[in-house]
């Protein structure tokens, strides 16, 4: 009963995560379909492109000056309200380690695995120095696993880093592609 229950939790943290990311697009477009089909004629999509059209609209809005005390305003009080904060600051932390101006996967590096194995790993730094820990010797690089959209955070000795002066998108792909795609 035990392995049973084992295989159906495996099962179910590998199928639930892609089938609410499947349902939840196909939720989405639906949705913005719906919007306009009271209009006399249907086009497939339209809704889609209007989302866009409206994003980029409120992006060109947000870098106004006038807008920004008001976001400013708005996330403070996102990050003080109880439960709202959690979701909020980790899904904001997320997008910005991706895209923005606060991109975390910027400093790729080639970690030797082993002192006695010519092993190594691509990552990147997230924490130059662990002082908060009181370990100056260490940092924290990131490894992105490959063809999945999950990794792991290793503290590694600064003598096991080599910076790598390539793009860290090159890097990124890289990885992700198991090492199928060509570093430039």
């Amino acid at each position: 009963m035990r392995r049973f229950i084992n295989y159906f939790l495996s099962g179910f943290l590998i199928v639930a995560p892609i089938g609410l990311t499947i349902y939840i697009l196909y939720a989405l477009l639906h949705w913005l379909d719906d919007l306009f089909a009271g209009l006399s004629f249907d086009v497939p999509g339209l809704g889609l492109v209007v989302a866009v059209v409206l994003i980029t609209g409120v992006g060109f809005v947000a870098k106004s000056f006038l807008v920004r005390p008001f976001l400013i305003i708005t996330e403070r009080l996102l990050h003080r309200t109880p439960l709202v904060s959690i979701i909020y600051s980790s899904l904001k932390d997320l997008f910005d380690a991706f895209v923005g101006d606060n991109q975390k996967f910027n400093r790729p590096v080639l970690v030797r695995l082993s002192a006695t194995e010519q092993t190594f790993k691509m990552g990147f730094v997230t924490q130059p120095t662990m002082a908060a820990i009181h370990r100056d010797d260490l940092l924290a690089v990131y490894f992105p696993h490959s063809y999945n959209f999950s990794g792991e955070l290793v503290l590694v000795p600064i003598q096991n880093i080599t910076y790598l002066d390539l793009p860290s998108s090159e890097v990124m792909k890289f990885i992700v592609s198991g090492g199928v795609s060509r570093l430039s």
